[in-house]
């Protein structure tokens, strides 16, 4: 059995078992949890392809994730159509954005490019606000069904939904990394003008890099008006989705796609438990304390640790 298919079969393994364990959990508040999880997953896995992979830092992530979510908004409320297909559309709306976004700003490099991605959330907050059709300031409300297909509840379709496109994002970010597109990120991260003087066509990677990653931010977007039933822009366009994808992926290492993984998971379930235990304004506090003591003890996030750790070991 190849490397990619074994991956892809322990995906969906574990994928099943965790369906099943919330199944015998039949908590509706345990489907919330592993939804918000999983989406922060998915979050922090396309953050990482773009700067994890080539070294360009996005702060734009709440802007991709609001586009995703406003595509359902106004899909819904047009044509009344299905949420499956506004996830897909909400991935092609985000990654055409990326697409855009990154022929005006890839060509600027280091914290002139980060600053672009920012603008471009508030730019696009400023145009929703003052879209009356999309909700404006006020926002906008969707009606949650019932149930959907042969699911026992709405809440545990969205935790499905969100479960199958992690899973998807994970598996598009390893086989990145294993392509010539991911050798090309590589080069362009280490060294990008010896990269173009080798004759690697580094801003059509780059291109390729923003919008497969807009496009999953989108994605992830997408099931957030029916998750909410209630959408505002302050909510959609939250800093704290940047704040959470960058810390989460930086905690557990860009060095490839299971960093961000064990980030999110580790840095989300803490989330969870203190909005439970304590309050949920301290949601940031756990990022920042958690983030700080990282920075100074692992630099290089867990994966970093845990290599160091294997390197001594084998040294011994």
């Amino acid at each position: 059995m190849s490397r990619p298919l074994r991956l892809n079969v322990g995906l969906a393994a574990a994928g099943v078992a965790l369906i099943l364990i919330l199944r015998l959990i039949d908590n509706d508040y345990a489907w919330y949890t592993g939804y918000v999880i999983l989406q922060y997953v998915l979050l922090a896995v396309a953050w990482n392809i773009l700067a994890g992979y080539s070294g360009y830092v996005n702060f734009g992530t709440a802007a991709f994730f609001a586009a995703g979510a406003y595509t359902t908004i106004l899909l819904t409320k047009a044509l009344n159509l299905d949420l499956l297909v506004c996830v897909l559309a909400a991935g092609l709306v985000s990654g055409a954005l990326g697409l855009g976004m990154g022929w005006l700003t890839l060509r600027l490099r280091g914290v002139y490019f980060s600053i672009a991605t920012l603008s471009l959330a508030v730019v696009l907050q400023t145009l929703v606000v003052n879209w009356p059709y999309a909700g404006g300031s006020s926002g906008a409300y969707t009606m949650r069904p019932q149930g959907y297909a042969v699911f026992g509840n709405y809440s545990e379709f969205l935790f499905v939904l969100m479960l199958v496109l992690a899973l998807g994002g994970i598996a598009v970010a390893a086989g990145i990394e294993r392509s010539r597109l991911g050798l090309g990120l590589a080069t362009i991260r280490d060294d990008e003008r010896a990269a173009a003087a080798a004759g690697v066509p580094t801003l059509r990677l780059k291109l390729i890099a923003t919008a497969i990653s807009g496009g999953m931010m989108g994605m992830a977007g997408a099931p957030l008006p029916y998750y909410a039933s209630y959408l505002n822009p302050e909510a959609a366009f939250s800093l704290t989705h940047t704040i959470n994808a960058m810390a989460m992926t930086l905690i557990g290492g860009t060095q490839g796609w299971v960093g961000p993984v064990i980030g999110a998971t580790l840095l989300s379930t803490l989330q969870q438990g203190a909005t439970v235990t304590i309050s949920s304004a301290g949601n940031l506090l756990i990022v920042g304390g958690v983030l700080i003591l990282f920075v100074m003890l692992a630099p290089k996030g867990i994966l970093g640790l845990i290599r160091a750790w294997r390197g001594r070991g084998d040294t011994a």
